[in-house]
């Protein structure tokens, strides 16, 4: 595990977070998207970081790896979907 505080995921180094990664999902305010890495016609790496990347340069929060999915940002529909049945705190269902 890596703090993001201490020692922040830049952009240049986010397409080594896609190695291994079957699908990303991004949540951005209400709505998420979907991207499986997994197909032929997946984005460039630098259309990939333009998503998962703040106007920080650094990589938004919270991102996890679960499974073969990278999970990053907030969006409460979609952590369900990782997740299966949680409580989600903070947004409307």
């Amino acid at each position: 595990m890596r703090s993001a505080a201490r020692d922040p995921v830049l952009a240049d180094e986010a397409p080594r977070l896609f190695a291994g990664i079957g699908e990303l999902l991004v949540g951005k305010g209400r709505r998420f998207a979907r991207v499986d890495l997994a197909s032929a016609d997946r984005p460039a790496d630098d259309e990939l970081t333009a998503l998962v990347v703040g106007r920080t340069g650094k990589l938004r929060a919270p991102s996890m790896r679960v499974g073969d999915k990278l999970v990053v940002g907030y969006n409460a529909e979609m952590l369900r979907e990782v997740f299966g049945a949680i409580e989600v705190s903070g947004g409307k269902s």
